[in-house]
């Protein structure tokens, strides 16, 4: 059974009243709180909707409950078996703080489609539909990427925008990257919504790069393909730990760089819905007792890429 236009609705309120359940937290410094109620309202939601769902992209195993756990099954029952990514608050620190750009995020696929990724690091890149494949890979060099980029776009280096987490892990990027000219966009957290921005001209990124959560990776991946954007990630294990992890998990090579199509198979919705405005959507708007949400929404099958704006009433 394929995923249907009228899920879409049900997963934009799963995400929308995820969101609305952090806006009493927003500027309280109660990042676990707004996570917790986040997490609360997603899997009382998802548990409305008659699927056989399974949580592969989540915040942790089973000891470490309430999160929604890898491996978690959701839904009241029925014919539709589904890959669950979730991520009920992209940006805990952006909430806590009121700062821009925090999200609540979820991805679904058919059983089997969608990448179940440990909670590791992975060094990724994402660039525009309009790059062409071979253009750029997580194998070649910064320079390399980016130079093959700017001769793609017809841009000058100086005229080429590249996103990445703002982290001392990537001192050595950012080096290489002032040395070419190159204009550099750093933000803080939101690695789904840095990955997210090179997929329309009107963010100003033509590339992400780095290395940030895989789990993001993954959702990000989602949303991507939807766009017929490129994505490669590579799962970064460095400790025994995580390696066992991997293992336990199905990954056999390491070290195995994986293309989009590997990351998410067949058909996907993917919903972001604004918690905090930010780039991709506006956060949370209170007016005539009712909260406005805007949510990015995807879905493969359809050419679906838009953004929808919803209206709860406020209970009182």
């Amino acid at each position: 059974m394929a995923l249907n236009k009228e899920l879409i609705n049900d997963i934009i309120t799963v995400t929308s009243k995820a969101a609305i359940s952090c806006y009493e937290f927003i500027g309280k410094n109660k990042k676990k709180e707004a996570d917790k109620a986040a997490t609360d309202s997603m899997r009382n939601e998802i548990n409305k909707l008659s699927i056989n769902g399974e949580v592969v992209i989540g915040e942790g195993e089973l000891d470490k409950a309430p999160m929604l756990y890898i491996g978690e099954k959701l839904g009241s029952g029925g014919n539709l078996k589904l890959d669950i990514a979730v991520d009920p608050v992209e940006g805990t620190n952006f909430v806590a703080k009121n700062l821009p750009g925090a999200l609540s995020v979820i991805s679904i696929a058919e059983k089997g489609n969608l990448f179940s990724a440990p909670e590791t690091y992975m060094d990724k890149i994402a660039v525009s539909n309009k790059v062409p494949f071979e253009a750029t890979d997580l194998d070649f060099s910064v320079e390399k990427n980016i130079k093959n980029l700017a001769d793609s776009l017809n841009k000058n280096l100086t005229d080429v925008t590249a996103c990445l987490l703002d982290r001392p892990r990537h001192k050595k990027i950012v080096e290489q990257l002032k040395k070419m000219n190159v204009k550099i966009k750093l933000i803080s957290d939101g690695d789904v919504c840095g990955a997210l921005m090179v997929t329309d001209d009107k963010y100003g990124v033509d590339i992400f790069l780095g290395i940030g959560g895989g789990p993001e990776g993954v959702l990000a991946a989602s949303a991507i393909d939807a766009y017929k954007c490129k994505f490669q990630g590579r799962f970064i294990f460095d400790n025994d730990t995580d390696i066992e992890r991997a293992k336990l998990m199905g990954i056999e090579n390491l070290n195995k760089k994986y293309d989009l199509k590997e990351i998410i198979k067949g058909d996907s919705i993917f919903c972001a819905t604004g918690i905090t405005s930010g780039d991709l959507v506006d956060g949370i708007n209170v007016k005539d007792s009712k909260y406005i949400t805007q949510t990015l929404v995807t879905h493969k099958s359809s050419n679906t890429c838009k953004i929808v704006t919803r209206e709860d009433t406020i209970k009182t």
